[in-house]
Formats: C-alpha cells, structure tokens, sequence
C-alpha cells in the first residue's frame, strides 16, 4: 500500500460564478503540515474541501492516498447525546478502538465532561469534541478548518500538542487558518496570492 499523500497540482475553485483561487499547487506525504492562509472568504474551507473530495476543482488535478478525516464549523456530533455516546458513534463508525477514543478525549481533556449532553457544551468545548473526533479516527489526513476558533490558551496548546504528534506519526495535517496556530507547518500557502475576481 502506498503511503498517505494529498497532491493539488493547478487547482482552481470557483463558487457561485466566481473564481475563488486557480493555480494552487500543494504536496503533503507522512509527516507534513500545511498552512493555508488567508483573509475571510478567499477560499480556505473549498480548498479543504477540495482536498477531501467534497467538492469538484474546476481546473487542475487532485490525488489523494489515505483516509481522511475532516473538521469544520459543523460540530456533526448529535447534540442530544453525551460526549461520550456522541464520539464512540463515531468511533464505530470509523472502526476505532475503545483505546483510541479514550486517548483522544484524553488529548482535548474531555473526560470531565464525557457524561454531559452536547447540547449544554460552550463554543470552545464543542470545537474540542470535534478535534477529538477526528484524533480517534486513526485517518492519516486531517483537514481542519480554522481548529482555533472558540479555543483558550490552554486548548489551543492541547491542539498544538495534538497536532505535533500526529505529524510525528507519520500523519498528514492540513489546516485553514487566519490566525496564528500553536504548532510547526512546513509549509504556508497564501491563497490571496492566487485570488482572481473575474466571473
């Protein structure tokens, strides 16, 4: 089995009759972070998405090896459930161990709050349930979308943390954001760099 890779070559998204951004080259394999970055709708998330094969390039190409587990502003945890019934649904789903759920709980510091419904969670802890999600899945490939929003200094050091193992694991992580994040990228995409406004 070949080993995990994302490769953007010349890619182009437009929305909406309009193109967002074209051009953007990108390779990531074991280890790699990336840093897309940018101001408010220049195209972030559709780039994420791009990636994740939710959203068709209207120009260039893309490869991609391995399993990918994506997060963005949708929580996609029912609400009515506990945290913990919420993400071993998941778990199951992506035929993650007991194990591997516990320790991703335990890297966004959940288990105080593993038996409260979702639905009573503030902005910061859903955003830590959700990263938690995607570190129990055991994907090679995270795709976060701006991971940072809602998070204190003290979460934001328990991504970072995340993050940085993860990479060192041989994992992939590409992440969107517009703000400063508290890990190590290889490298930093600017998409305003590749931003057109024609119709």
């Amino acid at each position: 089995m070949s080993a995990p890779h994302v490769r953007l070559m010349g890619v182009a998204c437009a929305r909406g009759g309009r193109l967002l951004f074209h051009g953007v080259d990108l390779t990531a394999g074991p280890g790699d972070g990336i840093l897309l970055h940018g101001p408010n709708g220049i195209g972030k998330s559709s780039l994420l998405r791009i990636c994740a094969g939710l959203l068709p390039a209207v120009a260039g190409s893309v490869e991609r090896q391995g399993r990918i587990a994506l997060t963005d502003e949708r929580l996609a945890l029912d609400t009515d459930l506990t945290l913990q019934s919420a993400l071993k649904f998941w778990a199951q789903l992506d035929d993650a161990s007991p194990t591997a759920l516990a320790e991703a709980m335990e890297a966004m510091a959940l288990a105080p709050i593993a038996k409260l419904p979702v639905r009573m969670f503030s902005t910061g802890q859903r955003k830590r349930a959700a990263l938690a999600r995607v570190i129990a899945s055991g994907a090679r490939i995270w795709l976060l979308d701006e991971p940072a929003n809602g998070l204190d200094d003290a979460s934001l050091g328990l991504l970072g943390a995340a993050v940085e193992l993860h990479l060192a694991r041989g994992g992939i992580v590409i992440t969107a954001s517009h703000q400063p994040l508290p890990m190590t990228m290889a490298l930093r995409i600017d998409l305003a760099a590749h931003a057109d406004a024609r119709i």
